[in-house]
């Protein structure tokens, strides 16, 4: 099971379509849950719903820019080795202010998609696309290039 935290709703039409088209091809592999959070311009407002929504058993990927950069093979098996020890991988998208040092701390892996900043909306898409990517490669199935 994946859950992906982040912080407020998608208004746009054309990126709502877009996720909930990964969230139904991850599906197929996966139970995937998106976990939207009353955006606030207070970082501990923020930091108090994330601490209170993620699973303490989880493995946390914080969405990072300063985070480590790898190729989508090496989500795929980093995905594939966490199933083997952790029942739940969490991955946690912060808002436009980023994320409090606590939130940083609960973080298993963090991880950066580029030094570039991206629209939330958007993100998302990239984030479900990849991991629908890694399960596509973890099961051996064409899609992958």
């Amino acid at each position: 099971m994946i859950d992906i935290i982040c912080l407020g709703k998608i208004k746009e039409k054309y990126l709502v379509e877009l996720i909930d088209d990964y969230k139904k091809r991850i599906s197929k592999y996966l139970k995937i849950n998106i976990i939207e959070l009353q955006d606030s311009n207070n970082i501990l407002d923020e930091e108090k719903s994330i601490l209170n929504k993620y699973d303490k058993k989880s493995f946390v990927i914080l969405l990072d820019i300063d985070g480590n950069n790898i190729s989508s093979v090496e989500l795929a098996q980093m995905i594939d080795k966490t199933f083997i020890n952790y029942p739940k991988i969490t991955f946690i998208i912060g808002g436009s202010n980023g994320v409090t040092q606590n939130i940083k701390d609960i973080a298993n892996y963090r991880l950066s998609f580029s030094k570039m900043t991206y629209p939330h909306g958007l993100f998302r898409g990239i984030l479900l696309e990849q991991i629908y990517r890694s399960c596509k490669i973890n099961n051996n199935e064409s899609y992958h290039k």
